[in-house]
């Protein structure tokens, strides 16, 4: 597949959050305010990248040499946690109040199942280097798209009068469903009339 097909195929046609419905515990917790989910948004994407890049390395290099690819899960865990940790480090030094914003979904990021499962989809697909950083970033560009569309959503929201029973949680998962369901209309098809 070419980077520009699996750039598509990762921001629109397997948007990780609404198409396969990973990641959504930071989606929805903050996607309340548009800075918090542009920040959240530009560590996933870093994270996702570097995890890809990171975890292609280790399962080529090491895992398969040493004819130990049955830890790819636990290793790529480590590989994840130790770039979250790095990126929260960086983000509390240069903008604490972004650190405070995030809160607690920043660290959740190393149980973020995309990070996880784009790690896995670049193994899987048996990407190449460059492929499965492209795809990294192509994944973290779609969760970036949705948070910050979903987020513009719920401020909107929130100046609008909503039944009291939907309001916060519920009204974003009936977004959510309803965005889903708008990016159904992105498909394979999209993808062959676009590259041929």
């Amino acid at each position: 597949m070419s980077y520009i097909g699996i750039i598509i195929t990762f921001v629109f046609i397997n948007n990780f959050i609404l198409t396969q419905f990973l990641g959504l515990c930071p989606f929805i917790g903050v996607s309340r305010k548009s800075d918090s989910a542009v920040g959240m948004g530009f560590a996933v994407i870093f994270v996702m990248s570097m995890a890809s890049l990171a975890t292609w390395a280790v399962y080529r290099l090491i895992l398969v040499p040493l004819n130990i690819e049955y830890l790819q899960t636990i290793s790529f865990i480590l590989i994840i946690a130790a770039l979250v940790q790095l990126v929260e480090m960086v983000i509390m030094r240069i903008s604490p109040p972004l650190y405070k914003a995030l809160g607690i979904y920043l660290p959740l990021i190393t149980t973020n199942c995309a990070v996880l499962g784009i790690a896995l989809i670049g193994v899987r697909s048996d990407y190449n280097a460059l492929e499965s950083f492209v795809a990294g970033i192509a994944a973290g560009l779609g969760f970036l798209l949705a948070i910050v569309v979903m987020s513009t959503i719920r401020e909107r929201l929130d100046r609008e009068w909503v039944p009291k029973p939907f309001r916060g949680v519920p009204i974003a998962f009936i977004t959510a469903g309803l965005m889903a369901l708008a990016f159904m209309a992105f498909d394979k098809a999209l993808l062959k009339n676009l590259l041929g």
